[in-house]
């Protein structure tokens, strides 16, 4: 046995009395400290006092019980160094082989609805950390263990080698350094939000696997799921699964992409994507109705794609869902019924989010190659914009309920991009263009005849009055946009001269 001195102090005491157990059989003396001492000794377990090993007592209500020469000494010094063990040797410091060392539960403690600041800041570890960060720095002389699920192994090897191998001393450390670079991520997130800094100079980010994925976009690429810590409920990241397989990348991506447009409504609405764009959006009285419409909308991308609503999907709703391919089915949750018929396809994924959830205002991350790109996200709704009609005819009642249902799906499209709307329901999209007027001309083709009486928004201004003219041959009656380029007048007098009223949000919704 090369493990002779073990050093356990945990606040997660999920099998620590066992592993205790078991290493004082291997003939392993055991050192700790508070909870986890007088746990260990609860059991029966010989645990020497790291007051004892160090001559001093726990000071400043436990702040300083481990950061000594005589803990750290023995963590730190390199076995096959005659002069690191003379100076052991003179100081009376007996080497540490094996650290078993857990963290005080920051993350749990201010996800607390009622913590206090004061509260916050007492549970930051210190000695926790610097031992880990020791005994890791000193991993070919030391074993360091974080997690309970890593236990057996070192048991295990323990037992059939009398040693830990190197190879599992370097990824336990790693383990560590990962461990320990998250809680301080975790406190310096914290902090820098209490002290009212949005992009400080530098930006250290945590996230948490969720899964491995079978690939990325592509079957060539490797992938996995990460999900932010203490992140927003309402995500696909805090789903929860009710039935099919696995979800892919592609899957997260547009399921991701209909939870974003189906929280912008709060009639009763429904949202069909296709590759991270909208295929189909129909609000009603009912889910039913709001489905019906989405489906109408545009029944051949909806094939294959995936399904968000923002009520719970009934009965009837589910029968016509029946009918068609769906990957995926997301919704705040799903009658006895509705899961007794979706159910009987074997694949399709049905989750459940937390509709109810706070709206978290999360800073937006997109990766480029060698940097990250960070926004705050775009939240920005009809209700803040100072809505201005410009043309000589205002918008209909109805009208108005079509062009803020194709306001709150632009948003939404990548740009360039131009939606139709009428009687509830998108009719025509066009999505990702390299000009406004080709991406009116896809989303007109796709409404052909509907478009005659509908609304049309764009997610930024005109910069000619060629969409103008496109919409006024469609028979589209009203349309909205930002506003703000130096060419609107002309726009406008377009708008005037067939009798389309025009309305400007002053603000742009760009998609990239």
């Amino acid at each position: 046995m090369n493990v002779k001195r073990a050093l356990l102090s945990v606040s997660n005491k999920e099998g620590i009395v066992s592993l205790a157990k078991q290493l004082v059989e291997l003939g392993v003396e055991i050192i700790s400290t508070g909870g986890t001492k007088k746990a260990l000794e609860q059991e029966g377990i010989p645990v020497i006092s790291i007051s004892d090993v160090t001559g001093f007592p726990e000071i400043l209500d436990g702040r300083v019980k481990t950061l000594h020469p005589m803990i750290h000494g023995g963590l730190l010094a390199i076995r096959d160094d005659e002069h690191h063990l003379e100076q052991l040797k003179k100081h009376g410091i007996q080497p540490i082989d094996l650290v078993v060392v857990n963290l005080y539960p920051f993350q749990q403690t201010i996800a607390k609805q009622d913590v206090t600041f004061a509260e916050a800041i007492e549970n930051i570890d210190i000695g926790g950390p610097t031992m880990l960060r020791a005994a890791a720095k000193n991993h070919q002389d030391v074993t360091v263990v974080v997690d309970p699920a890593d236990y057996e192994t070192v048991l295990q090897e323990l037992k059939e080698n009398g040693a830990v191998s190197k190879a599992t001393k370097l990824k336990l450390a790693a383990k560590v350094f990962r461990h320990t670079a998250a809680y301080d991520a975790m406190i310096a997130e914290y902090l820098t939000k209490q002290a009212g800094e949005s992009y400080p100079e530098t930006l250290t980010v945590t996230f948490t696997k969720k899964q491995d994925l079978r690939y990325g976009e592509n079957p060539h690429q490797s992938a996995a799921f990460y999900q932010k810590p203490l992140g927003s409920s309402f995500s696909i990241a805090a789903a929860q699964q009710l039935h099919g397989k696995e979800l892919s990348y592609n899957n997260i991506n547009d399921a991701n992409a209909a939870l974003q447009i189906v929280k912008e409504f709060e009639d009763a609405a429904a949202v069909a994507v296709k590759h991270m764009n909208p295929c189909g959006v129909g609000v009603g009285d009912t889910i039913f109705e709001a489905f019906t419409r989405a489906y109408e909308a545009d029944p051949t991308s909806i094939f294959g794609g995936i399904v968000a609503l923002n009520r719970e999907v009934d009965r009837d709703t589910a029968l016509k869902m029946h009918e068609i391919f769906l990957e995926i089915i997301i919704a705040p949750s799903f009658s006895e019924e509705a899961l007794a018929i979706l159910t009987q396809k074997k694949n399709i994924r049905l989750l459940t989010v937390d509709f109810a959830a706070e709206q978290k205002n999360e800073p937006m991350f997109v990766s480029v190659k060698g940097g990250l790109l960070v926004q705050e996200e775009d939240r920005y709704t009809l209700d803040d914009a100072e809505l201005k009609v410009v043309t000589k005819r205002e918008p209909a009642e109805k009208e108005w309920e079509d062009l803020k249902l194709a306001w709150k799906v632009v948003k939404h499209v990548k740009s360039n991009a131009i939606v139709l709307a009428k009687d509830g329901m998108t009719i025509g999209i066009g999505a990702g263009q390299m000009n406004r007027v080709g991406a009116a001309k896809i989303a007109i083709e796709q409404a052909g005849e509907k478009a005659q009486g509908a609304a049309l928004a764009s997610d930024a201004f005109f910069p000619m009055n060629d969409t103008v003219e496109a919409a006024a041959k469609a028979g589209i009656t009203a349309i909205i946009q930002p506003g703000g380029s130096i060419r609107d007048e002309d726009s406008i007098q377009k708008a005037d001269e067939y009798g389309i009223a025009m309305v400007f949000t002053g603000v742009r919704h760009f998609k990239h």
